[in-house]
């Protein structure tokens, strides 16, 4: 799920002068990576590009709502290609009745596909079992749907996460964990770790990288998409040993002039985002964007290193964090949170939005704030807009139908020029 919780500046130019003997060389695909300089930052640029994206799309005001997985569960019911057409129909529709000129639709959630993949199974929210054959394309459907409403769509998806928290209950042979996990070479084996239960890749291997960056252009290759976009879950954990004998064996590779094992982390991150941000962009018009925490804290810790990203060209084209917080939170009040995110931005045409938290509307989280208020939503996005800010995402369609949600939507809609 989407979470919250500091550094001044980014140190990845003091890192690159001190690697510089270590960048000449790119690591093999069945080797953990030794960190090189990620391709976003290599490409030649004119001083005048250097600070600049190629943002594509509109420059309308971003008003989204996050679909997650959950909203597309079809359970132990009708899973037909009707059922999924009007239940994907109904959730555009709402969207749009709620304001919103843009859904950011989960469509990878857990190495899997809510769409006809050759790379991944299909996921076991559609199918009731991963690896099922679907009934229908859900996303060539929700791309469908989005038009006929007028509404963009992104697709979400989550890079590393195989399996948490018991879901999926059960993979299936297809799934490339379960095809590494099998395969003879004992390399394969190492491309993903285990914390607390719960199944990731691990992003230092340039095989995983590929994976996924190769899946992100499968995606935009064949759906008429506009966006794509990947959330929070980068490494699980500050402290974990899960990832230790790759950092072993990037230690021994690079000798005296190695990384941290945070930075060699955050490098890792960056050479996936890069490969993203470049599968992205080889579809005319698409956008790639990241959500991360709304804590810089928290974000650095699992090696997002988000004052890179918001720093130097070839990231990203918008940065969108959770800032699920209340104005007056006690520790983390959202404009103050916001105005340093705003900051934090050095790129010209990087945008800036903000996850807004609906589900904790009309609750006692965050020590009560909430509830001093009736209109939380529409302060922080007129907030977002008194900054410069370029919109808002709403996390998330599940609380859409909440009494107290729907009275601060209409709210919310009052403001629209």
């Amino acid at each position: 799920m989407k979470k919250i919780i500091i550094r001044s500046i980014p140190f990845f130019a003091a890192v690159a002068l001190l690697c510089v003997s270590v960048l000449i060389q790119a690591p093999s695909d069945t080797q953990p990576a030794v960190p090189q300089q990620s391709s976003a930052v290599s490409q030649s640029a004119s001083p005048a590009e250097e600070n600049t994206v190629q943002t594509g799309g509109s420059s309308e005001e971003m008003r989204a709502v996050w679909v997650p997985f959950m909203s597309l569960d079809m359970g132990k019911t009708d899973r037909s290609e009707k059922a999924v057409r009007d239940r994907i129909d109904t959730i555009m529709k709402n969207c749009r009745d709620a304001g919103a000129n843009t859904v950011i639709f989960h469509v990878r959630p857990f190495s899997d596909a809510l769409y006809r993949s050759e790379l991944f199974p299909s996921s076991h929210i559609i199918t009731g079992k991963q690896g099922e054959e679907l009934s229908c394309d859900p996303l060539a459907i929700a791309v469908e749907r989005a038009k006929k409403y007028g509404l963009r769509l992104h697709a979400w998806i989550n890079p590393l996460r195989i399996k948490y928290s018991q879901s999926p209950p059960e993979l299936s042979s297809g799934n490339p964990y379960m095809k590494w996990k099998t395969n003879s070479d004992p390399d394969d084996d190492r491309y993903t770790f285990t914390v607390n239960g719960n199944i990731y890749y691990d992003p230092s291997y340039p095989a995983v990288r590929k994976l996924i960056t190769d899946g992100v252009r499968e995606l935009v290759r064949n759906y008429d998409i506009d966006g794509v976009q990947i959330d929070d879950y980068f490494y699980p954990d500050e402290d974990g040993g899960h990832d230790d004998p790759e950092y072993e064996d990037y230690k021994k590779k690079a000798g005296q002039s190695c990384l941290t094992k945070s930075q060699w982390r955050k490098e890792n991150i960056n050479m996936l985002v890069a490969g993203i941000y470049d599968a992205v962009h080889s579809r005319s018009g698409c956008v790639f964007g990241i959500s991360p925490q709304g804590n810089t804290d928290n974000d650095l810790k699992m090696g997002a290193d988000v004052f890179l990203w918001c720093s130097q060209r070839g990231y990203a084209d918008y940065i969108c964090p959770q800032l699920y917080v209340s104005e007056s939170h006690p520790t983390l009040p959202f404009r103050k949170a916001a105005q340093k995110w705003k900051d934090m931005i050095k790129i010209k045409g990087l945008r800036l939005y903000f996850g807004i938290a609906l589900y904790k509307i009309g609750t006692d989280e965050d020590s009560g704030t909430w509830l001093r208020k009736s209109d939380n939503i529409r302060s922080q996005a007129g907030f977002i807009r008194s900054i410069g800010a370029d919109g808002y995402m709403l996390f998330s369609y599940e609380n859409l139908s909440d009494p107290n949600v729907q009275k601060e939507i209409a709210a919310l809609k009052s403001t629209y020029q």
